[in-house]
């Protein structure tokens, strides 16, 4: 949403672009880096591409974009000739074999080292088992596990949710530094239930980001990488989530411990 109003009729000239782009030692608030339209709306296509339940009509992400279907035709077609989007026989819009390029490089030691935890939990625990990370202010997963039997909770890849909403966004917070993560939110402080979180080391919410559908997660602090949390979703019941968590956390240390060995200089 473009929240700028119409310039005031006159503008002191120590208060115009050029010369806060001159570095002046008073009033050097940065001024908002405009973002490209076009570039916005194709990264906007493929969220709601990927993350869409059933494959969108070029009509459907036209209407979900606010753009006339032959703008949205064109946004398509760059998209098609980098390999990141495609069509299925029925002319629906799906992702591309480019995609998973791509992903292969985000946090990749992350993702390799989490799978076998990720595994170990889903089957244990009949529930979708994850890892999501920090995205400026939403919370993103970045890979999940579903169990191999039975039917659970789905988590897909690139899902995103609000920080401040859901367990995992929670942990996410809860194990970063809180000075750091009171800057990085604009110095709004987040919500009582990260301190919790960082004092009984793991998060708990129910029908925050979905109806029915409940959440534990704990920190997973791994220098070098993202600030994460690892999570298992579930639909909402009574269960004993002290020993969930703890379950948890273990597979966390796990995973931590994993990647700190794959980082550690090895012997010449």
């Amino acid at each position: 949403m473009n929240t700028q109003g119409h310039p005031p009729a006159q503008v002191p000239a120590s208060r115009t672009p050029a010369a806060q782009s001159t570095g002046s030692e008073h009033g050097r608030a940065a001024a908002p880096v405009p973002l490209s339209q076009t570039l916005s709306r194709g990264v906007r296509m493929l969220e709601l591409v990927v993350s869409a339940e059933e494959a969108p009509t070029i009509a459907d992400v036209a209407a979900q974009l606010g753009v006339h279907r032959s703008i949205a035709y064109r946004m398509l077609r760059t998209l098609e000739s980098h390999g990141l989007l495609t069509r299925d026989s029925t002319g629906r819009l799906i992702g591309a074999p480019g995609l998973a390029v791509l992903a292969r490089g985000v946090q990749q030691d992350l993702q390799s080292a989490s799978l076998p935890e990720l595994t170990a939990l889903a089957n244990e625990l009949q529930m979708s088992a994850f890892v999501a990370v920090w995205g400026q202010e939403e919370c993103i997963t970045l890979v999940t596990v579903e169990p191999s039997r039975g039917h659970a909770v789905t988590q897909r890849p690139g899902t995103r949710h609000p920080l401040d909403r859901g367990a995992p966004g929670l942990a996410v917070q809860a194990g970063m530094d809180p000075d750091e993560l009171t800057e990085l939110m604009g110095g709004v402080r987040p919500r009582a239930e990260v301190e919790q979180t960082r004092q009984r080391g793991f998060a708990v919410s129910s029908n925050e980001v979905l109806d029915g559908v409940s959440s534990v997660a704990v920190p997973l602090r791994v220098p070098g990488h993202l600030p994460a949390a690892l999570a298992v979703v579930y639909a909402t019941r009574q269960l004993d989530v002290e020993a969930l968590s703890q379950r948890l956390a273990h597979s966390a240390g796990l995973i931590a411990a994993r990647l700190g060995q794959r980082s550690a200089p090895s012997d010449q």
